[in-house]
């Protein structure tokens, strides 16, 4: 009998404390689409707190860029139960603060504008509904780990949803997530998207496809399986139990943004039929599958639990974006999309662009991504000469260290041995995220050395990267085609505005510059001659010739003279030695298969 009475005092208490564990609701409505608005309300049940802040994040997890989404928020008020008016204050740019008092249910309500289609904003018209989570949703501070449930309203036209959240079985349009995070991290489109499904691994997948396109549906349900297919087998387990690709296919535009469980992509919609642009989009497939385990679950420590608040500063995007880089190009080569030849156009190209930045004598790798806030996702005309990619310089980084490893092991291991490891470390929320040292520690496991010299080389320094030692440890020949040419350099990109050619950026080791030529100078003449063309006007110049640049500045004009310089830029090309050696021929088997 005490045993009993014990277990119905315990079930009794459990029934208790869940009875009274704070409830977080969540309602959208479109009541004003056509002019880009959704309407939020969000109710806590069984509070008890005097007051609660309730907060907007200011950035996208993913795309580290302080945005400010609360500057889209309007009509903010608070009720309780008996739809009474609560009293609530702006506490500072993106909290506001509701005295519940005695109140045990609290209605918050506001208005988002939505208008900018990006995949790490929002967008909403009369045709559907995009909605990033960071960008719309709001938390109740505190309760972020409460479980929510979701219940949209669409507008009458708009008859389906894609989403990876857990559907209610009677209505698709009501969602479910464990905490505020997953919520966060699941896009959410509405409307009248085309929708692919199709099982992989035994796992669903959907490829929800916005607006009109080229894409062949059967090819894009072949060509994904081979990608997915491939991802897997580098991390060995597959982390979801459903996945949904949100495809925007519009006039211009690209990029695309993870999730935990999705991903957002842009596409041009008539791109799907060249071979060219849609082996680009194969590529982007890649990379954000790639980040189900690199970056959303493998992760830098600095990057979760997510603080919405502020930047969240880590020096390993090199990692968590450059190694996906790396990998996506590689996965689409390993299925079979490229060419091992077009490959290597690709490989020659990364080693191309990156030689000719000038940024890359100024800013290291580790430095580019602890600045991304404020340098990456802020790109200016100056940009180039100060700064390097850590997507692009990353990428190089993670060929050089496979190709290390490689060597090390004959073959037999390669940097899917790395990338398997670490996540085997950190899977099912095993780990916090690695540290710097944890990943580099790794690293020398597989190459079978020691990395202080290769970090303070290629990482945190500005050591340039030796692309023909890459090339013959791969057993390839890497060819400058510029090399024997007299062509000037002239260093300067323009743009026709309004009938104006406009200097839009200016090379830091090109003449002009030195000249002081300035970005935002219209250019009027070139040596007494009229122009709208400089490419065209300096088409019979060569090194040591003397140039006169006739150019209005904040409407003064101005004369500026130079002397053209040969152009130094390289422009390689990779291509397979015709005769390897024994241990050439293993690495390059093994990495381009």
């Amino acid at each position: 009998m005490k045993r009993v009475s014990l277990f119905f005092s315990f079930l009794f208490m459990s029934m208790l404390a869940s009875a009274i564990n704070p409830k977080v609701n969540y309602e959208l409505t479109f009541s004003q689409a056509q002019a880009h608005y959704v309407d939020v309300k969000l109710t806590i049940q069984h509070n008890d707190k005097e007051s609660i802040d309730f907060k907007m994040p200011v950035w996208a997890p993913g795309s580290y860029l302080v945005r400010e989404f609360a500057r889209n928020v309007e009509g903010v008020a608070a009720t309780n139960s008996k739809n009474e008016s609560l009293f609530c204050e702006k506490i500072n740019k993106n909290t506001w603060r509701v005295k519940a008092g005695k109140n045990t249910e609290v209605v918050f309500q506001y208005r988002v504008y939505a208008f900018e289609l990006t995949v790490r904003t929002s967008f909403i018209d009369d045709a559907h509904a995009y909605l990033n989570g960071s960008s719309i949703f709001m938390y109740a501070e505190g309760l972020k780990e409460a479980p929510i449930q979701l219940k949209i309203t669409p507008n009458a036209n708009w008859k389906k949803i894609s989403c990876s959240l857990a559907k209610s079985s009677a209505n698709p349009f009501e969602l479910s997530a464990p905490n505020y995070d997953m919520l966060a991290d699941a896009p959410i489109e509405i409307g009248n998207q085309d929708i692919i499904t199709f099982d992989v691994l035994g796992i669903p997948h959907e490829v929800a496809m916005v607006g009109q396109g080229n894409y062949d549906r059967e090819k894009i349900k072949k060509d994904f399986t081979k990608i997915i297919e491939e991802a897997k087998s580098i991390f060995g387990t597959h982390p979801c139990k459903n996945y949904v690709f949100i495809v925007h296919n519009v006039n211009a535009g690209g990029g695309g943004l993870e999730h935990l469980n999705s991903t957002t992509l842009q596409m041009q919609r008539n791109a799907y039929a060249a071979e060219a642009t849609y082996n680009g989009f194969l590529s982007l497939v890649a990379h954000e599958y790639f980040h189900l385990w690199n970056v959303k679950r493998l992760r830098p420590i600095a990057l979760g639990p997510f603080n919405y608040d502020e930047e969240n500063y880590t020096r390993m995007l090199w990692v968590a974006e450059g190694f996906t880089a790396f990998y996506d190009n590689w996965i689409v080569r390993r299925t079979q999309h490229l060419t091992a030849e077009k490959y290597l156009e690709v490989i020659a190209n990364e080693f191309t662009a990156l030689a000719n930045l000038p940024g890359a004598k100024v800013q290291s790798l580790s430095e580019s991504s602890f600045d991304a806030w404020i340098k990456f996702y802020r790109r200016n005309e100056n940009s180039g000469n100060n700064q390097v990619s850590y997507y692009d310089k990353g990428s190089v980084i993670a060929l050089m260290l496979n190709l290390a490893i490689l060597k090390n092991t004959n073959g037999a291991n390669s940097l899917d041995d790395v990338m398997r490891y670490m996540y085997a470390k950190c899977e099912d929320g095993k780990s916090v995220g690695y540290t710097d040292e944890e990943f580099k520690l790794a690293l020398e496991k597989y190459t079978g050395q020691n990395l202080d010299s290769f970090y303070a080389n290629y990482i945190d320094g500005l050591t340039p990267i030796d692309f023909t030692a890459i090339a013959a440890s791969a057993g390839l020949k890497i060819t400058d085609l510029n090399a024997g040419k007299n062509e000037i350099y002239l260093g300067i990109n323009t743009n026709n505005v309004s009938g104006k050619l406009m200097v839009t950026a200016i090379s830091n080791v090109s003449a002009a510059y030195t000249a002081g030529l300035n970005v935002n100078d219209e250019i009027i003449a070139i040596d007494n001659y009229r122009t709208d063309d400089i490419v065209k006007a300096t088409a019979n110049k060569k090194p040591g010739d003397a140039i006169e640049l006739l150019v209005a500045r904040d409407g003064l004009i101005k004369k500026i003279s130079f002397v053209l310089t040969k152009n130094n830029n390289v422009k390689f090309k990779l291509e397979k030695l015709a005769e390897q050696t024994p241990a050439q021929e293993i690495i390059f088997k093994a990495w381009i298969k």
